[in-house]
């Protein structure tokens, strides 16, 4: 039963004063069975009212709007928070029976949402792998954890080649990126399967494994398993996400669990800048910090003007490379 301090800070700077700052904000940890929260704190710059409310996925959403002139805007989350470990799917249920327990919620809501596609492109390359991965006696969870491990060994963990609007199709093509990535291309396959299996916001806690994305914002997979139900698997580290995976909020992708998005009157340039510090109680550790490109906070502003991101540039690195070993 680890008991964890997560101090998460996010921190705009602009160019020239901005106002009318309205955003929202998924901060608040879940609460349920295996996760309780004993402490949060949420301060933001100039002290707003913050409005709560209970988004269609169950998740804790806070929206607030600062209309003074400001060039700097901080929103400052503090949480202690103790996690429970769970018991693992028995998985001792025929495979045909769970299968077909799973062809009957097509239809069924909430899991509707969990099964529909994303757009992309090249579903029929990914149903080539699918059919060549996929074991016909696999149980779901069998599957699950099957497609968990071909992520992970086929993908490339590699921080700054994707942002928050590279999409599944250009993942699968570079076959790298981040955990934002990992989970996508994972849930994609689960979908493709009929399994339900949603997005999953939050936190990594350090453990002496040196996990993927620990100390940071994080982001993995729950699956729905017949007899047992939802289950975290977290791609880019090979495993099943317990007690040292925080939930933040739940969704049908990224878009759905933002911990942090809003819109802003004034000039377009800013920094974003992202703190997170995830440690056991009681223990002292430096924060992760990164630093994110202007086109992941959406601006009320007109003929907006971005450069590449970094899966362009990336790319073109990639493309000047095989020019020289030409000539």
């Amino acid at each position: 039963m680890p008991e964890f301090n997560i101090q998460h800070i996010t921190r705009y700077t602009y160019e020239s004063k901005v106002r009318d700052s309205a955003n929202q904000v998924i901060l608040f940890p879940i609460v349920d069975i295996h996760q309780e929260v004993l402490k949060h704190d949420l301060h933001v710059t100039g002290d707003p009212l913050i409005d709560t409310y209970v988004d269609y996925y169950g998740n804790e959403v806070g929206s607030f709007t600062y209309l003074e002139p400001h060039n700097k805007l901080v929103i400052s989350s503090e949480v202690l928070v103790v996690t429970h470990h769970r018991e693992l799917p028995a998985d001792t249920v025929p495979a045909t029976e769970q299968w077909d327990k799973l062809g009957a919620l097509q239809l069924v809501v909430p899991y509707i949402d969990f099964l529909k596609h994303e757009y992309f492109e090249q579903l029929p390359q990914m149903m080539e792998v699918i059919n060549s991965v996929k074991n016909a006696d696999d149980t779901p969870y069998q599957a699950a954890l099957r497609f968990c491990e071909y992520v992970f060994r086929n993908f490339e963990y590699l921080p700054g080649v994707t942002n928050v609007e590279t999409t599944i199709d250009e993942v699968w093509k570079l076959k790298a990126g981040v955990c934002q990535d990992f989970a996508h291309i994972y849930i994609q396959m689960m979908r493709s399967i009929n399994i339900p299996a949603r997005y999953v916001s939050g936190y990594i806690c350090p453990n002496h494994s040196g996990m993927r994305g620990e100390g940071a914002t994080h982001a993995w997979a729950e699956v729905y398993i017949p007899n047992y139900g939802w289950i975290g698997v977290d791609p880019t580290n090979n495993c099943v996400a317990n007690e040292t995976h925080v939930r933040l909020a739940v969704g049908r992708n990224f878009s759905d669990c933002s911990p942090v998005k809003g819109v802003y009157k004034g000039n377009s340039g800013h920094l974003l800048e992202v703190k997170v510090s995830v440690e056991y109680k009681d223990q002292v550790s430096a924060p992760s910090t990164e630093q994110l490109p202007e086109n992941s906070f959406v601006q009320a502003i007109e003929n907006e003007t971005f450069g590449h991101n970094s899966y362009q540039r990336y790319k073109e690195v990639l493309l000047q490379q095989q020019q020289q070993q030409q000539q």
